[in-house]
């Protein structure tokens, strides 16, 4: 299930469902520890008018819910109507930007013609720590007004108001477990029991009474405050009820406005109708940034209800293509932390393993160390070769010798390093790892194009450095792939690029696929010049595989692509990505009308809120996969920028 809203600070994340409702809940990293995950986690909202209680989600068919960021910040606006009930419910949500809370002004309308009175109620369920063994605690605390769930170092207190008086009635129970399906089902009858605390699989309820007038509303305040203590989030519930969920809200937007000022500078160079997914792609970016420099490649748990893992990881590669757009925005704390990330957990050869968790801790992995005959560390060389290239890039628009001082020797050298020495004898290439896709173990032509950059890149920031050996030594390396790709990588009999090779000594196997990256990676990071007649008809072959039209510019990204693939999408579900590298080609180019198609086409899939997927169901339009996938957001920003950059002259 999308995420239609996520909201963020760099230390609470939660996402919000197609319901309206909480449905990942992490804390304290961005991507790790999600208290929510799952479907008897999200959080119920519900409303008891008239003798009938109707959940946003158990009766979803009475409920129409639509989403938008109206503020110019990362504060969500959800609206849900009942026209059976004659109700409303509105809710604005945002994570405050400078203390762990997440805040919800909800506002209750009565759409009849009598007054009424309308009960609402919010239902919290966590594992903690996503644990799913049964030792959380929940209990009243009377003095707060409040209810704690805690386990261990995490702590979340609950609270609300409604006309500066607290909930009217509470419950604190189980669920999972016992034959107990959830507190919220005590709700059914509008009353709640008042019990006062419980342990295990726990989960608890509040509700708030109002008295509306006809065609009247009322607001209700709710919000959930973290800690890693009993102490700290009793402190920012203190100081919710004392100050008010209006006050942070607007200290939070004041925090966003300020955040996006380098985006309003160039927003105003392009065309309107970019400009408000330009924005929300770029705030929905950030919230997937963890404060301590991970880059999330999506927080949307989704996948978890029927594969083993999900996205929440820092993949190097996805990072360094997400952080290019807000480099080239001007934008310093988030590139400098995620390269202090990189640095931190560079393994001590040079290079980058397969993904992170938020906290630095290896990632989970299926890519083994033994390939066959072929013993080779378990990584996609890519990652480290891109998080090079793009350090450079930094440092070449801030030229700030401190870089140099801090990431030179105990970064870029080790990398450089590595790479300079993974080079294949047989072949001049660089040794085989996995594809950008996860899949294939073999030396392939989007890796090599990296690779190429990067040491290129390396070369400049030696020079800079004063290390003139380096900086011949990894030139001359770049120079060597550069001769060795012009000699194995292109296909003339497909009159395209091999998705890759792979050398075992005694013979070359070549995967002839067409591949979107191959292609794209080749033009963009110079290994075949664009107006070398070999990525000219590589890229003629890769539209005569993948044949776009007038309402579908969607790109595979490789022929026979099978993952999500339902039987009728012939080459595979299009991606996000691979179409918008096809835009940024199309600029490059000269070929503007195409690039706006595509952008059109990219809007056209993305949620109301500007939520874009990973990929497309070209036959259904179906989005499939998480939402929102943090690179295909990157992709948006650095298309448009290309756009509206001015060609050097």
């Amino acid at each position: 299930m999308a995420r239609p809203i996520v909201l963020s600070n760099g230390e609470l994340h939660v996402g919000i469902n197609n319901f309206g409702l909480v449905h990942d809940f992490y804390y304290p990293y961005v991507g790790l520890e999600n208290h929510s995950a799952g479907k008897d986690l999200r959080h119920h909202v519900g409303v008891w008018v008239d003798g009938e209680l109707s959940w946003l989600d158990n009766n979803a068919e009475d409920w129409q819910t639509s989403f938008s960021y109206p503020h110019k910040g990362l504060v969500g606006h959800i609206t849900a109507v009942n026209q059976r009930l004659g109700v409303v419910i509105e809710f604005d949500d945002a994570v405050d930007a400078h203390m762990n809370a997440f805040l919800r002004n909800i506002h209750v309308v009565n759409s009849v013609d009598t007054p009424r009175e309308i009960r609402l109620f919010t239902h919290q369920a966590f594992a903690i720590g996503d644990s799913r063994s049964n030792t959380d605690t929940a209990q009243y605390l009377p003095d707060s007004n409040a209810i704690m769930h805690y386990r261990g170092k995490r702590v979340f207190v609950v609270s609300g108001m409604f006309d500066d008086m607290p909930f009217d009635q509470h419950a604190v129970g189980i669920f999972g477990i016992e034959g107990k399906e959830g507190t919220w089902r005590d709700a059914e009858d509008g009353e709640l029991c008042m019990s006062n605390v419980e342990h295990g699989r726990v989960d608890s309820a509040l509700r708030f009474t109002l008295q509306l007038e006809p065609h009247g509303s009322g607001r209700v305040h709710y919000w959930i405050a973290a800690g890693t203590s009993m102490r700290d989030a009793l402190q920012v519930n203190k100081s919710i009820q004392e100050k008010g969920v209006d006050h942070y809200m607007h200290s939070t937007l004041d925090w966003w406005h300020k955040w996006l000022e380098p985006a309003h500078q160039v927003t105003d160079r392009m065309e309107v109708k970019y400009r408000d997914d330009f924005l929300h792609s770029l705030m929905i970016i950030k919230s997937q940034i963890d404060k301590r420099g991970a880059v999330m490649a999506s927080t949307d748990s989704g996948m978890l209800n029927y594969w083993r893992d999900a996205y929440a990881y820092c993949w190097p590669r996805d990072g360094a293509y997400v952080l290019w757009p807000l480099i080239r925005l001007g934008y310093t704390e988030e590139p400098l932390r995620f390269f202090e990330f990189c640095r931190r957990v560079q393994h001590p050869s040079g290079y980058l393993m397969h993904k992170f968790r938020a906290d630095g801790a290896l990632g989970s992995s299926w890519h083994p160390y033994v390939h066959g005959d072929i013993v080779a560390p378990p990584i996609q060389e890519d990652e480290t070769a891109l998080v090079l290239f793009v350090f450079a890039q930094y440092y070449g628009m801030h030229k700030d010798e401190k870089l140099l001082e801090d990431f030179y020797a105990s970064m870029v050298k080790p990398m450089a390093m590595f790479m300079a020495d993974f080079i294949d004898s047989s072949t001049g290439l660089p040794r085989p790892s996995y594809d950008l896709w996860e899949e294939v173990f073999l030396t392939t032509t989007y890796t090599t194009s990296v690779v190429y950059a990067a040491l290129l890149a390396a070369g400049d920031l030696a020079e800079a450095a004063g290390d003139a050996d380096n900086a011949v030594a990894w030139r001359l390396a770049a120079d060597d792939i550069y001769e060795a790709a012009h000699k194995h990588l292109y296909n003339k009999s497909r009159k395209s690029f091999y998705k890759g090779i792979l050398a075992d000594g005694r013979s070359i196997t070549y995967d002839e696929r067409i591949d979107a990256s191959s292609v794209f990676g080749a033009f963009m990071f110079g290994l075949f010049p664009a107006k070398e007649t070999e990525l000219q008809s590589a890229l003629q072959s890769l539209l005569d595989a993948f044949p776009t039209h007038e309402g579908s510019y969607g790109l595979p990204r490789y022929e026979g692509d099978n993952y999500l693939r339902n039987e009728h999408s012939g080459q595979g579900n299009s991606w996000f990505i691979s179409s918008l590298w096809l835009a940024q080609y199309c600029v490059e180019a000269g070929d503007d009308q195409t690039a706006h198609k595509i952008l059109e086409w990219v809007q056209s899939h993305a949620l109301n809120t500007g939520v874009l997927a990973e990929q497309v169901n070209p036959v259904t339009g179906e989005l499939l996969s998480v939402a929102p996938l943090t690179w295909s957001h990157a992709e948006f920003l650095a298309t448009i920028l290309d756009m509206i950059t001015e060609p050097e002259e």
